[in-house]
């Protein structure tokens, strides 16, 4: 089994919450990225994390948590810029995020700071999400897609408090389309599509990214399961009724859970493999909703099994 590299945002979320009749913000280390690299490395995966942490006490509290998780950071740069804060609100278990910080304490990775060498080296590599939207992170990023070697997995993690307009929305439509035509694997929930294609359901989304060149797509549907779709096939698989109290990190679990996957097993050879594959990822999002926030709520394969059981 080999490694995995990720490459994305690391931030902190100010969750909302109440306490003793008062509004409160519970601090909470965050980024889709960093919670794919963290929910992959708890099931036992060997990930290294590429990505800019601000060098302030913030950004040391990431640090010292990506450590103590166990991912690699000697591909982390540290950055003279406050770390990204993203205020979450709540609508029941499902988060809104809006987010603080000029520039972006995890957009400022550089093409320079690319190993092509690690990359190579890779079985998996990870990319995706709101660090994308920036320069110079969209070209670090464009760089490590093109080196060959790692099976290339894509989540474009669509946050539409970023997106101010339609104009907005095309262009991160044009930027995310490059990158599934080459993915694959593209994993991306029901209301990326939906925002991204106007309106657009978990098939016509799933149909629309093959068609580009992608080798697999998961919809994730939250509390309804997740759509899986490939060359041969697609269908929708349940998820497992479990009592969400915080859904902060639930999709970005399913992709460390495939990308998990995919470093103990490779890419399917079927539809088959990948529903296989889909199954145990939303187990391990149903035991993420089931706890409050983000990274901090990644299970290991101990925990999966004393939840689960047989199910995975």
């Amino acid at each position: 089994m080999g490694y995995a590299v990720v490459l994305g945002e690391a931030l902190v979320d100010l969750l909302e919450t109440g306490r003793d009749g008062e509004l409160i913000y519970r601090q909470a280390i965050g980024g889709a990225p960093l919670n794919v690299a963290v929910g992959a490395t708890r099931l036992g995966g060997d990930v290294q994390y590429v990505g800019s942490l601000g060098n302030d006490t913030l950004g040391d509290r990431i640090a010292a948590f990506l450590r103590e998780s166990g991912v690699g950071t000697t591909a982390m740069t540290r950055v003279g810029v406050p770390t990204t804060l993203a205020v979450t609100t709540f609508e029941g278990a499902e988060p809104t995020f809006q987010f603080y910080g000029e520039p972006p304490s995890y957009s400022l990775v550089k093409a320079d700071d690319v190993d092509e060498a690690m990359v190579a080296g890779a079985a998996v590599l990870y990319a995706g999400s709101i660090a994308l939207m920036r320069e110079p992170f969209v070209s670090a990023a464009r760089k490590a897609w093109a080196v060959p070697g790692p099976l290339r997995v894509f989540d474009p993690n669509v946050r539409p408090k970023l997106l101010p307009d339609a104009a907005a929305v095309d262009g991160l439509r044009d930027l995310v389309e490059g990158f599934f035509a080459t993915a694959d694997l593209v994993k991306l929930s029901s209301a990326d599509a939906d925002v991204l294609w106007e309106g657009a359901g978990p098939a016509a989304a799933a149909e629309h990214i093959l068609q580009l060149g992608a080798r697999a797509v998961v919809v994730t549907c939250g509390s309804k399961g997740a759509y899986v779709a490939t060359a041969d096939g697609a269908g929708m698989l349940p998820a497992p009724a479990v009592e969400a109290v915080d859904a902060t990190g639930a999709g970005d679990s399913v992709m460390g859970a495939l990308v998990r996957r995919l470093l103990a097993d490779g890419i399917p050879a079927d539809l088959a493999g990948w529903q296989a594959y889909v199954t145990f990822a939303l187990a391990v999002a149903g035991l993420v909703c089931e706890r409050p926030g983000g990274a901090v709520a990644m299970p290991t394969y101990e925990e999966l099994s004393a939840r689960w059981g047989a199910l995975i």
